[in-house]
């Protein structure tokens, strides 16, 4: 029987666990309540994915500092991993064949803290485990570079103009794009053994949920909700969403050039919600991004990584709406800083 100890000790890492809003924290406590309800260690290891040596110093700081070991060292993350961990990631990338960048981020952002400003850090890992870039990404042909550049230098000059109002929380800023997850989705940065060809089963693919999803450009949160198909209708419904989850706050979308969201019914939709207003004053100023050059949008690396995160226990998700639980989980649990979401100019982290 479990003694009030390791009773208590549960209870409060089940709290903890749902009041962080941030994954890694949320991992970590779950690693060590397991571990206080019986699991073993390896079983927590298949479990969680986390090495058996960092459910060791996450229990050692729990028992040492309390629930306030768990969290995440603002003051100051690390950028850069010891010795020991080194030869952990080394042997990790050892497990599978194919590998997607996001998956070597997230592994070391979520069991170690570390997050390298770089890319190329990563890279070198990879290079010294053996493994080699097996995929190109290829750049849309219909892109017009300068028109993406012009783009960009008119967001941020937009931005600037109106930055003491986004501090302010009176101008909501939200970076707006469409995902559609689907069984067995394997779009992303591929890595691979150098001296492997890859293939890939892909099974199910009628199973499909479409989501909205609007980034919080100051803080960093998303707004998330699912429907059937992107369409004018349910575009509409997001846009009242995304009212109703912005409290007397004005808002101001970018996203790109999808024909739902210049269709009649979403223009009619926005002259009635800002009619008789001032262009200053609207309730919704859309700015539609640069045509055929996704990149523009950050929210495109926080949909991957979601993909990522969930592609990493596919082998263990019996049924599509597990995945899609998992997928929103992710979402909804996880606050981004990554550096393109500030790819328009920093603003100050104020809430509101």
């Amino acid at each position: 029987m479990i003694n009030q100890h390791i009773q208590a000790a549960i209870a409060e890492l089940q709290e903890f666990i749902d009041d962080r809003p941030d994954a890694r924290e949320v991992r970590k406590a779950l690693a060590v309540k397991l571990v206080y309800q019986g699991y073993k260690y390896e079983e927590i290891q298949t479990i969680l994915d986390v090495s058996l040596g960092s459910i060791t110093s996450w229990k050692k700081a729990y028992e040492e500092y309390g629930i306030s070991g768990l969290g995440l060292n603002h003051q100051g993350r690390k950028s850069y991993l010891s010795d020991e961990q080194r030869e952990e990631v080394l042997s990790w990338l050892q497990t599978k064949d194919i590998w997607e960048l996001g998956e070597l981020e997230y592994k070391l952002a979520f069991e170690y803290d570390v997050i390298y400003e770089s890319k190329r850090s990563y890279y070198d890992l990879f290079d010294a485990a053996g493994i080699s870039w097996k995929k190109t990404t290829a750049l849309n042909p219909k892109a017009d570079i300068e028109a993406v550049v012009a783009k960009k230098k008119e967001i941020e000059t937009l931005l600037a103009r109106h930055r003491e109002e986004i501090e302010a929380g009176k101008l909501r800023v939200l970076l707006l794009d469409e995902c559609h997850l689907m069984w067995g989705d394997l779009n992303g940065y591929v890595w691979g053994k150098t001296d492997q060809e890859i293939a890939v089963r892909v099974v199910n693919v009628r199973d499909k949920q479409t989501y909205y999803g609007a980034v919080d450009y100051l803080l960093g949160g998303l707004l998330l909700k699912p429907y059937n198909a992107g369409n004018s209708e349910n575009t509409i419904d997001y846009l009242r969403y995304l009212l109703e989850q912005s409290p007397n706050q004005r808002l101001l979308l970018f996203w790109d050039g999808a024909s739902y969201h210049r269709s009649h019914l979403v223009q009619n939709f926005l002259g009635e919600i800002n009619q008789g207003l001032s262009q200053e004053q609207w309730k919704i100023h859309c700015v539609r991004f640069a045509p055929n050059c996704p990149s523009q949008n950050p929210i495109e690396d926080i949909w991957l990584q979601a993909k990522t995160w969930v592609r990493r226990f596919c082998a263990l998700i019996p049924s599509f709406s597990h995945i899609k639980w998992m997928f929103e989980w992710f979402l909804r649990h996880t606050t981004f800083d990554f550096p393109t979401l500030q790819m328009y100019g920093a603003f100050s982290e104020i809430k509101y």
